[in-house]
């Protein structure tokens, strides 16, 4: 497993009116491969664990887990694993100043990359999955006209 295979995934939230119990996810990432990701919720009984999985734990901390993997009887029922042992083996990075953090969000059109920049609405790069430049799109409105005629001109020049 890679050094960061396990993290928070999201909040925590309580079990239970009084906080003795606690419910996470965890992604699991054994390979570099984000396909090989899992996301596995988590529940906690043990009063003393569960107050520190509710008040200490932030999303990205990177964990490592003992516990009892139950799966599903039926097929409507989730996998869980009951957490009995818990460390933090590194915690999220803090943010200094949160007003300064970006909103930046990759997507994914077929085989193509855009970046979308919340500072930045004017211009959209796009690339293909292979790292060739595609071009800017004006909005995310004009997407489709760019691919199209970057797949023209591959088409024209025989590339592919």
């Amino acid at each position: 497993m890679t050094d960061d295979a396990i993290a928070l995934d999201e909040e925590t939230v309580p079990g239970d009116l009084h906080g003795s119990t606690a419910r996470f996810r965890l992604t699991v990432s054994p390979t570099d491969e984000r396909t090989d990701e899992m996301i596995l919720p988590c529940s906690v009984t043990d009063p003393a664990l569960a107050h520190t999985v509710i008040h200490d734990l932030v999303p990205g901390d990177k964990l490592r887990v003992t516990g009892h993997l139950r799966l599903p009887r039926t097929p409507d029922e989730p996998m869980r694993l009951d957490v009995t042992e818990l460390a933090v083996l590194e915690t999220a990075p803090e943010l200094s100043d949160p007003a300064a953090v970006t909103t930046a969000v990759l997507e994914r059109h077929g085989p193509y990359v855009c970046w979308f920049d919340a500072e930045n609405s004017g211009e959209i790069p796009v690339w293909t999955e292979a790292g060739v430049w595609v071009g800017h799109a004006g909005d995310p409105d004009a997407l489709g006209e760019l691919i199209e005629a970057f797949e023209q001109r591959q088409a024209a020049s025989g590339e592919q």
